[in-house]
């Protein structure tokens, strides 16, 4: 069965959903994630699917986000309140995959970025190959990690996701392990065995016995070096610290720094913190559902996306210059009740 960029399919007891967008990396836009929503509902209470997987028809991404060009062309046309609805319906298949009663395996091959973290970093079984490249880069476009990958990033180790928080740095597979975004490498050409075996036997017996990749260490290297940097009362701290440090990382920190939105970066900032404060993924996603209806009426997040995907010419023209302070009072403001809440949890809590 097709649904335009979905296939979904059957094979013994396994369920399939394999995003089928190519040239656009996988980018979910609102039919994708309304597809995807009806298909898990369908199979939530069929008994003959024990095992729902997640996979992509292309090697190059599993998913690189939401589709912000279509959001960005909703604009002028529809209005900010278009944009929150499409982000709403994200957020909660996103509640909806963290609690499924079911085991859910993702294939996260190749670029998993934003809403891509979004639709299989939270599932029960989060697969990643050698050729995996995982990160949270939406400061570059003046919104906030989300998609619940300001809950992944507060959990990591040390201040690891603080740092990938406000740079948008980006992992590989073993990366993504030692953060907690991933549970295990495997090659990307057993794939397709692993998913026959999907079919047949149960999820957690497939993925103890499937082939791996050796993880070593997460790659990380100066960890101390880092949590010494980033264990810090603000940004400008950091900043400091960063031009005072002669390490490569330092130096490309502050380079990712040098494109983001400054604005952004102090949201993500502040939202890392508040975000290990709060004791589940529905309550992060409340808040970043909050920060995300904020930063889409300022006119950053236009200029983010024009600039990146739009002209391409990376030069965005951000309200709050590098050298300007970032106004603290319109910060917080940005974590003020939306209007509109996502009504989590969307699946009774007895099933989660």
């Amino acid at each position: 069965m097709t649904h335009e960029t979905l296939r979904i399919s059957r094979q013994g007891h396994l369920g399939r959903i394999t995003l089928d967008r190519p040239r656009a990396l996988n980018a979910l836009d609102i039919g994708m994630i309304e597809g995807i929503a009806a298909c898990l509902e369908r199979w939530r209470g069929d008994r003959d699917v024990r095992t729902i997987l997640l996979d992509s028809t292309t090697p190059r991404a599993f998913c690189a986000g939401g589709d912000l060009r279509a959001l960005h062309a909703l604009l002028p046309t529809d209005g900010v309140a278009a944009v929150r609805a499409v982000f709403r319906a994200s957020y909660r298949l996103v509640s909806v995959l963290a609690a499924y009663p079911k085991p859910i395996v993702s294939f996260m091959d190749g670029i998993a970025m934003g809403g891509g973290i979004g639709l299989g970093g939270h599932v029960r079984h989060r697969i990643v190959t050698e050729r995996s490249v995982l990160a949270m880069p939406e400061v570059a476009i003046a919104l906030t990690p989300d998609a619940g990958g300001s809950y992944l990033l507060s959990r990591a180790p040390g201040l690891s996701g603080l740092r990938l928080a406000v740079t948008g740095g980006r992992m590989d597979g073993a990366q993504a392990i030692a953060c907690g975004f991933a549970d295990r490498m495997v090659p990307s050409g057993d794939l397709e065995q692993v998913a026959a075996d999907l079919a047949r036997h149960p999820a957690g017996r497939v993925l103890d016995l499937a082939p791996r990749v050796p993880v070593a260490d997460g790659g990380w290297g100066d960890m101390a070096g880092v949590d010494a940097v980033y264990d810090a009362p603000d940004m400008q701290v950091v900043t400091e610290r960063l031009h005072a440090c002669d390490a490569p990382w330092a130096r490309d920190d502050l380079a990712a720094l040098a494109q983001a939105d400054p604005f952004a970066v102090e949201v993500a900032w502040r939202a890392f913190f508040r975000a290990r404060a709060l004791p589940n993924l529905d309550m992060v996603l409340e808040q970043e559902f909050r920060l995300v209806c904020a930063l889409v009426a300022r006119p950053d997040f236009a200029e983010g996306v024009r600039a990146r995907l739009i002209d391409r010419d990376n030069a965005p023209c951000w309200s709050c210059g590098a050298d300007d302070v970032v106004p603290v009072p319109q910060v917080e403001a940005c974590f003020a009740p939306a209007a509109v809440s996502l009504d989590l949890p969307v699946l009774p809590i007895s099933q989660g």
